[in-house]
């Protein structure tokens, strides 16, 4: 069973985006309610706030990756950054790790959970 990973900086970009199409969705189902002005407004405001909620996970995970440590990918030769004690290359997807324990097992993101077995 191949399951499918990703950087975690990837991830987190990819579900703030998601809370922008999100709002625009919730904001869109509002337009259906123009004969009711409450109804409406508190739509809008949903999908405002899918939006606020977005601006600030981008803010988050770019503060967040400004601390990440960034490495070159030993297979595609790009630089990459990691968060955790595992994540994957944002460009080719390479398992990656610093901790030299992990080195040579097969990767698993539970590595990164405070109550990982080792």
């Amino acid at each position: 069973m191949a399951q499918k990973y990703s950087s975690k900086i990837n991830k987190i970009r990819t579900f703030a985006l998601s809370l922008i199409f999100v709002g625009f969705f919730v904001m869109y189902i509002g337009v259906f309610f123009r004969e009711s002005v409450i109804v409406m407004t508190i739509f809008m405001l949903l999908g405002l706030l899918f939006m606020v909620a977005s601006t600030v996970v981008y803010f988050w995970i770019g503060m967040l990756s400004t601390k990440a440590v960034q490495v070159i990918c030993p297979s595609c030769q790009k630089p990459t950054k990691i968060l955790g004690r595992v994540d994957m290359c944002m460009h080719c997807r390479e398992p990656l790790t610093l901790d030299r324990s992990l080195e040579g097992r097969e990767f698993d993101e539970n590595y990164n959970r405070k109550k990982a077995k080792s």
